[in-house]
């Protein structure tokens, strides 16, 4: 790290600590990043779990699920009752609760590595870069703590008489299959949810920043604030729904059903993707776009106001 990038880090530190002497550092601070993440997942993962339900019954079974977004609502309720919209509600939420905790605290914690690594100024000339690399590590291991969730999570949703619950659900799932069945969509997760949650951050980001040019960010009122959080999050919420779709389809099928004797993941993904082709891939695209355009937007609003009600603000910013 440069002598000049190690003053210009210090001083930011030192000015922070100086406006806010209470700050937290350390574990401690990136604890309560964490923490504000994983409400802020949970929250809005759990309350999207409906929209998820329809969506993932249309990747499943677009033939009969062909109505579209409020077409397939009024097809569940129909057919199972309105309960069946809170189908995997449970892991929904203990498996955002986790993931959040490791993509937000992660995402916070590897673009500081990155910033004493090279030094302030080089960091915030690359920060695009630094956005992908930080939100990369953060999402790899945020996905090892969300795919054995996700995989019940998709069972229950798939399979609505297959078990009652996330316990029930992740008891048979081990018992029946091994854990290596949590697993099997490991591939499609990362594949999913990397390009997804890195796209997410650096429109964030950049949209965040260019908001923030407009309008002094600290003359805002917190409320002002909130609303440029939800504006910045839309547009990265959309952008992430269209890189991600066609690996979140896939995901959807590979976890419906266990795999041929001997078939590998890679084989059984080679097989889904002929069978979907392009357009399969971007089954239940409106309904994903609604869904995660609206959750992300959620998340960084929720998340900026619970890092100001943590006092977690002793990052250290690159944007210009």
């Amino acid at each position: 790290m440069s002598s000049t990038g190690s003053v210009k880090v210090d001083a930011v530190v030192e000015k922070a600590k100086a406006a806010a002497p209470n700050t937290p550092t350390g574990i401690d601070l990136y604890s309560r990043f964490a923490l504000s993440g994983a409400i802020c997942c949970s929250l809005t993962h759990g309350g999207l779990t409906p929209v998820d339900v329809v969506k993932t019954r249309i990747q499943l079974d677009p033939k009969t699920y062909n109505r579209g977004l409020i077409g397939g609502f009024r097809q569940v309720v129909q057919n199972e009752g309105a309960g069946a919209l809170l189908t995997g509600v449970g892991p929904t939420f203990a498996g955002y609760f986790l993931q959040g905790a490791f993509k937000f605290g992660g995402y916070e914690f590897f673009k500081q590595q990155w910033i004493n690594n090279i030094g302030y100024e080089s960091a915030s000339k690359n920060r695009t870069a630094v956005y992908l690399a930080s939100s990369a590590s953060a999402e790899f291991f945020a996905s090892i703590a969300l795919c054995p969730l996700e995989a019940t999570r998709i069972r229950l949703v798939s399979q609505p008489t297959f078990a009652s619950g996330l316990i029930s659900g992740f008891g048979k799932i081990l018992k029946n299959d091994g854990i290596g069945a949590f697993y099997a969509g490991f591939g499609p997760i990362l594949f999913k949810q990397i390009p997804y949650t890195m796209t997410k951050f650096v429109v964030y980001e950049k949209a965040a920043e260019a908001i923030f040019s407009v309008w002094d960010k600290n003359s805002l009122s917190n409320g002002m604030q909130t609303v440029a959080n939800l504006g910045a999050g839309l547009m990265a919420g959309f952008a992430a729904a269209i890189v991600s779709q066609p690996a979140d389809t896939m995901l959807s099928k590979i976890n419906k059903t266990k795999g041929e004797p001997g078939q590998g993941t890679i084989s059984r993904l080679a097989v889904i993707a002929k069978e979907l082709g392009i357009r399969g891939s971007f089954s239940g695209l409106p309904a994903r776009l609604f869904m995660v355009g609206t959750l992300t937007a959620g998340q960084f609003a929720i998340y900026g106001d619970f890092k100001k009600l943590l006092n977690a603000t002793g990052g250290v910013e690159i944007a210009k």
